[in-house]
């Protein structure tokens, strides 16, 4: 059966501005708080300091940047939140955009499928307490993670197209999407995985997705919440690509109408809570295993008290488990 999390819907100045979505794990059906990469307070911060404030609840990174740190670094900053939080965490990591490559790296990855495969192969095996022996193209590694018990750590990859999917399926535990409408990952993220998971001979991963959301208010139109919530991503050349592929009409030059296609194309959901509910089954029936709310649109436009009154709202809404 499908689970709900939710994302943390903005990136956070001051760690205690966490607690409230927090606090919604800790006391509602959602699963797991989610957050992307920040950075103002850097989330494995964040969800430490959320720990050390009594909520100590499973969490999420989807996704941080694989520039930003060595893998060494990575795998010891997400252990030190399964410590702290005393609760699995999901690691999730994807190389960025070029330009920010270019900008930490001196160039961007010339294959960002061969980086992602290095740099997850150097955290599992430190996760796992090896001894990680690995020359790279990209990233390298020769050491150990000193072992300690702690909750489990599972690794993610940002997913948005079908190489990166098929690679999820060979080396992750949970693929992490992005803005993906349910049929495109019904047709093309979950038979990649299949594939990916086959050729490894392991299980396939799960498949989480963040999905954008608002619901319907008087005044309030979701082309202007689609918008306050993806404008960034209607730029990236990366997710334009995935949308065309998914069967939205986005033209990558008009960021407005691309914002209404999200809405036309089922990218972006939004309607009353019965609406929102029945968008939300596809991805259930598109073989999603956890739908995470993203807000992020609402806060935005209108508002954290309005953000987190769509969350409550829509995870009371959510039929019994």
């Amino acid at each position: 059966m499908t689970g709900y999390s939710v994302l943390v819907p903005f990136l956070p100045r001051r760690p205690e501005q966490l607690l409230p979505y927090a606090g919604l794990v800790q006391w509602t059906r959602a699963e797991r708080l989610w957050q992307g990469q920040s950075l103002y307070v850097e989330p494995h911060q964040g969800f430490t300091h959320a720990a050390g404030a009594g909520f100590r609840v499973p969490v999420g990174f989807g996704v941080t940047l694989m520039p930003l740190r060595h893998p060494y670094e990575a795998a010891l900053q997400a252990r030190s939140v399964a410590l702290a939080t005393g609760r699995p965490v999901v690691a999730g990591f994807g190389p960025g955009g070029r330009s920010m490559q270019s900008s930490l790296l001196g160039e961007p990855y010339r294959s960002p499928l061969t980086a992602a495969r290095e740099y997850l192969t150097i955290v599992r095996g430190l996760l796992a307490n090896e001894v990680v022996d690995l020359q790279g193209e990209f990233v390298s590694f020769r050491g150990v993670l000193p072992a300690f018990p702690a909750p489990p750590v599972e690794l993610g990859l940002g997913v948005l197209r079908p190489g990166m999917a098929r690679l999820a399926g060979e080396i992750a535990d949970v693929a992490i999407t992005w803005l993906t409408p349910a049929p495109y990952l019904a047709d093309v993220v979950l038979p990649a995985l299949r594939e990916g998971a086959a050729r490894a001979g392991r299980p396939v991963p799960r498949l989480t997705a963040i999905v954008p959301v608002a619901l319907e208010h008087e005044g309030r139109s979701p082309d202007r919440i689609a918008l306050a919530s993806n404008a960034a991503h209607l730029r990236g050349p990366h997710y334009i690509d995935m949308l065309r592929r998914a069967g939205v009409g986005v033209g990558g030059e008009d960021v407005e109408a691309d914002a209404k296609a999200l809405v036309a194309g089922g990218a972006f959901l939004s309607g009353d809570t019965g609406q929102v509910l029945d968008q939300l089954q596809a991805y259930e029936k598109a073989g999603v295993d956890e739908v995470v709310l993203n807000v992020t649109g609402v806060f935005n436009a209108v508002g954290a008290q309005e953000a987190m009154s769509d969350l409550k709202r829509i995870l009371s809404a959510l039929p019994s488990v």
